[in-house]
């Protein structure tokens, strides 16, 4: 399925396939202690390293979407149903509108 990942470092936002829910999630992201937040009312979740917040991480980069506290490292986001992962609801350009990298 479509997933989106964002890669603060590059300063960019790509189309991913994801095929094996979780474990690719933590492939992406490079760790296995994975969090999320919902990002929008269509149960599209933003997924990340649970310690982004405390965790350094030399040359990650970090980005901010809408309110929530900046996240180091990269992130992914899909839409999550009844314990299932969907492609996201949002469009990639809705996501990027929300989007802030920071230096």
């Amino acid at each position: 399925m479509q997933a989106y990942l964002i890669d603060p470092a590059q300063a960019q936002v790509s189309e991913v396939d994801i095929s094996h829910g979780l474990a690719d999630i933590q492939a992406l992201i490079g760790f296995d202690t994975v969090e999320s937040d919902e990002i929008s009312q269509a149960g599209d979740r933003l997924y990340f390293d649970e310690s982004c917040f405390i965790r350094q991480i030399p040359g990650a980069g970090r980005f901010q979407f809408g309110s929530l506290a900046p996240i180091a490292g990269r992130a992914v986001v899909l839409r999550e149903a009844q314990g299932a992962y969907l492609a996201p609801h949002m469009s990639l350009d809705d996501l990027r509108a929300k989007l802030k990298f920071m230096s």
